[in-house]
């Protein structure tokens, strides 16, 4: 089996016809670039890149695996698909480089990669032994294991309780630490021990895997995910020409808020509400272009776990962002 095609078999991509479908308006045409900023194993990109075949991908990953995958996955694309190896808070930088003027498409496909949860010694995954890891970029910042053996029981705390949604967030850091003063906890496997003697027997029976959420708000906090994506919307949506489109899907509850906080200040009159005239100056830029959170219906669930909780929403840059709505440009952060 070669290497693309390993990765064709391994990955379904989550929403993909409806993906593409609110992309379509903004590729359809020659010369067009989308920007996706989440490439992973290359499903969602080798897809518009038939679809749309006047159009160029730039596929942004901070995993250097799957910027092997992809890359080798669509290689038959020639030049018009480029990989950089960058996390997405780049975009700007980014766009600048591939598509000056402006890019039509970006495409956020945030959380764990299907990549990264089916290779065990990766970290991610709880239902495998493995050592206790999770970044996504391995070759820099601190493993799931050192945030483990430093942070302060009240950080614990707190990473499980916002990032994991864990009702026993309590129990379960302080549990860390108690265990952490006898030996380090290193391997997966004797994390999810650890939760399950820290989660009440009653709670157990239910819901899965009880170190799901621990799983998940290290993952989230080792990765810095939600300051990522902070960083990530301002500079996404200035990276789009006007007529280009934004399609994002996020897996939590966090991520799906600060899409929608982002989109929903783009879209709506920065005059005040007792102006009896609104200037042209405070006229949105954004158009929205789903009511809510989009979600998986329940055939595509049925085919494809990772589409159980997906959130998608999207919008289109209707004219420049105006000058008092305009994000602090780096230099000056």
């Amino acid at each position: 089996m070669t290497e693309d095609r390993s990765a064709a078999e391994r990955h379904v991509p989550v929403l993909a016809a409806r993906c593409l479908d609110l992309l379509a308006p903004a590729l359809d045409r020659p010369g067009a670039v989308l920007v996706d900023t989440t490439l992973g194993m290359g499903g969602h990109s080798e897809l518009a890149l038939q679809r749309f075949p006047e159009a160029r991908v730039v596929g942004i990953d901070r995993d250097p695996q799957a910027i092997a995958l992809a890359g080798g996955r669509l290689a038959p694309f020639g030049d018009r698909f480029t990989a950089v190896h960058a996390v997405y808070d780049d975009i700007d930088r980014v766009a600048a480089d591939h598509a000056p003027g402006g890019v039509d498409g970006i495409l956020m496909d945030l959380g764990v990669s299907s990549l990264q949860l089916d290779e065990a010694d990766r970290g991610f995954a709880y239902a495998q032994d493995a050592p206790l890891d999770m970044r996504m970029d391995p070759t820099r910042g601190i493993s799931a294991a050192e945030l483990l053996a430093t942070a302060p029981v009240g950080e614990l705390r707190r990473i499980l309780r916002d990032y994991g949604e864990e009702r026993f967030a309590g129990r379960v850091a302080s549990s860390i630490v108690r265990r952490r003063e006898q030996q380090p906890i290193l391997r997966t496997g004797e994390l999810v021990d650890l939760v399950r003697a820290s989660i009440p027997a009653a709670t157990r029976r239910t819901g899965g895997n009880p170190a799901k959420r621990t799983f998940q708000a290290l993952r989230i906090a080792v990765n810095d995910e939600l300051a990522v994506l902070e960083r990530t919307l301002p500079r996404a949506l200035e990276s789009l020409a006007v007529g280009g489109r934004i399609v994002v899907m996020s897996y939590h509850s966090l991520e799906d808020r600060a899409v929608k906080r982002a989109l929903a200040r783009g879209a709506t009159s920065s005059a005040p509400p007792d102006f009896p005239v609104e200037p042209e100056t405070h006229r949105p830029y954004l158009r929205l272009l789903t009511r809510g959170a989009e979600e998986a219906d329940e055939a595509e669930r049925a085919a494809n776990p990772r589409a159980t909780s997906v959130r998608l929403r999207a919008a289109e840059r209707t004219r420049p962002t105006p000058d008092h709505m305009r994000p602090r440009s780096r230099s000056a952060a």
